[in-house]
Order: C-alpha cells, then sequence, then structure tokens
C-alpha cells in the first residue's frame, strides 16, 4: 500500500464527478489540511467533489479488511 498521502481515484471513475478519493498515510504528521485523523497507517476517503471538506479515516488493517471483503469483480470498481 501506498503511504505518501496522494490523494487519488479509482481509474475507472467517469466523468460524472460522483467519485471518492483515497490515500494512506503513514502517521497524522503526513494527512493534508489536518483531514485524516491520527495514528499509524491511516487511509483517509474523501468526496471528489469536496476536497477542502471532511475525510473518513481508517486504520489500515480496517481498510484491508474492507477491500478483502469486496467481490473480486467489484473491486476494480473501487
Amino acid at each position: 500500500m501506498r503511504r505518501d498521502g496522494v490523494w487519488r481515484k479509482s481509474s475507472r471513475s467517469g466523468g460524472e464527478g460522483d467519485c471518492v478519493e483515497v490515500a494512506a498515510f503513514a502517521d497524522a504528521a503526513g494527512a493534508q489540511n489536518g483531514a485524516v485523523g491520527a495514528g499509524d497507517g491511516v487511509v483517509g476517503v474523501r468526496d471528489s467533489k469536496d476536497r477542502p471538506g471532511p475525510a473518513l479515516s481508517f486504520d489500515s488493517a480496517a481498510w484491508a479488511r474492507f477491500v478483502a471483503a469486496v467481490p473480486a469483480e467489484e473491486r476494480d470498481q473501487l
């Protein structure tokens, strides 16, 4: 998993603008605009239409469990 704090969205996202973006941070010091909470291995999720707005944060283990729970044929749509 990348841990550079660069927000990215799925390459499968269309031009409709209804997308979420994710970023992985090694710690809170790498969070942009304080949007992602503290802790080692934090994954941030935000609305691509409201980038300066709030973001959800998940520890990397919880995010990995979420991704693993999504059926393989649907993962490329995340």
